[in-house]
Order: C-alpha cells, then sequence, then structure tokens
C-alpha cells in the first residue's frame, strides 16, 4: 500500500520542533502493523499538494491547530482535493482537523465545542458497541453532518467523535498518532491556554495509555478493504 499523508498541522513553534512532525507521527503509527507500507507526505498546509492520485491507494489528513473556518486558501483547496479523492474511489481517513476538513468538505459544519477545550485522553465509543481509549486536543467539533454521513463514534462532549460516508470515507475527531509522553509534554505547554481546571483534568488521564497498534489496526483494515482494483 502506498498512503499520501495531507498534513494540515501549522505548528511551527520551538516546542514543535522538539518532536516529530506529523509527517512522521502517522507513517510510525501505522508500522507497528503494516511495516511494508510506503508513505509519502503533502504538507497542504505550506500549499504543498500531489500533482496527481495516480498510485495512491489511500490517503490520510492529519490534525491541526488551524480551523477549517480560518478561510485560508490552503483549506479551501484541500477541500476540493477531499472532493476529488473521494470522486476517485480512493479511501480517505481522517483524524482531528483532518476530520472537520471533510466534514465541511462535503456539506457539513464545525463550531466551538459547547463546553470547550477536551484534552487528554478519552474513551470514544462506537455505535457497534466498541469502545477505543485515544487521545483528545480539539477545541472545535462537527457540529452538522454532511449528507449521507453517518455517525460511526461519539465521546465526551462531542456527538459525532467519528463518522464515515459509504465504504470510502473514515474519521475520527481523534488523535491516534499521538503518542503518551507527546500529550503529557502538550498538556504542559499549553496550561496556560488550557486553565488550571482543563489542565487538571487532562493530566489525571495520563495514567494509562491508549493501544496505538489496536487503534492502527483499525485504521489499516479500512483502508485495506476498500482499495481501488489494479488498473
Amino acid at each position: 500500500m502506498r498512503i499520501a499523508i495531507l498534513m494540515t498541522n501549522t505548528d511551527e513553534s520551538d516546542f514543535a520542533h522538539r518532536w516529530p512532525r506529523d509527517g512522521e507521527k502517522f507513517p510510525a503509527m501505522m508500522w507497528r502493523v503494516r511495516p511494508d507500507w510506503a508513505f509519502v507526505v503533502y504538507p497542504v498546509k505550506d500549499g504543498v499538494f500531489p500533482d496527481t492520485l495516480e498510485g495512491i491507494d489511500g490517503v490520510m489528513i492529519t490534525g491541526s491547530p488551524a480551523s477549517v473556518n480560518s478561510g485560508a486558501e490552503w483549506v479551501a483547496r484541500l477541500e476540493a482535493l477531499v472532493r476529488e479523492i473521494i470522486a476517485a474511489g480512493i479511501p480517505l481517513f481522517g483524524a482531528c482537523f483532518g476530520h472537520q476538513v471533510i466534514a465541511t468538505a462535503l456539506g457539513g459544519k464545525v463550531g466551538a465545542n459547547p463546553g470547550g477545550w477536551v484534552f487528554g485522553q478519552v474513551e470514544a465509543e462506537f455505535t457497534d458497541g466498541r469502545k477505543m481509549p485515544i487521545y483528545s486536543s480539539h477545541s472545535e467539533q462537527v457540529v452538522q453532518l454532511p449528507e449521507g454521513a453517518e455517525v460511526i463514534a461519539t465521546g465526551p462532549g462531542c456527538a459525532v467523535a467519528g463518522f464515515v460516508v459509504g465504504d470510502g470515507v473514515m474519521t475520527t475527531q481523534y488523535h491516534p498518532e499521538m503518542e503518551p509522553e507527546f500529550v503529557a509534554a502538550l498538556i504542559e505547554e499549553l496550561a496556560d491556554e488550557l486553565g488550571p481546571e482543563i489542565t487538571a483534568r487532562a493530566r489525571a488521564t495520563l495514567s494509562t495509555a491508549p493501544d496505538m497498534a489496536d487503534t492502527a489496526e483499525w485504521i489499516a483494515q479500512f483502508l485495506e478493504q476498500n482499495k481501488r482494483p489494479a488498473r
């Protein structure tokens, strides 16, 4: 499998540069379960987009501190690419910002979390009864699903924690790529912005860690099962 990663993370702070970038985190996550997969990274937040979708078996869109409602030119261009990917029948997975931009590209809406920031480890509850521990870091969420989308998961203060559109689109509001050490450091980095109550609540979730291999397997199976037939 050859997977395109559309990197949307706009954080260029000193803190961000002390850690692997999303173009490294997502492959590292997937290599836990699919060590033979190949990845090509496109920093779309810098205006770098794929020239063609030929030879791409699947696409993953990363998270970002940017808002899909920012009006940025690259976000509008990414929304157009989302529609192109879906029309081409290439399986598409989005996490956090990726989840949100897929929704807006297809006519959905994103707005502020009613309760403010959701941060730290949460438990996503799937409509099939499964539960998945996973890291969260979001102040916005999907507030209106696009036409034809179906909710597959909910979470704390988040009615649309994941959705699918047909067989070719799957999303999560959360961050499957984040490692425990990074999340702990991120909480401290953002403590002033988060405030004492949310910071304390986020710290309290760190006594255990999600099973990243289990989450990666969930994503891998989706991409494999919906891969386009060879032409």
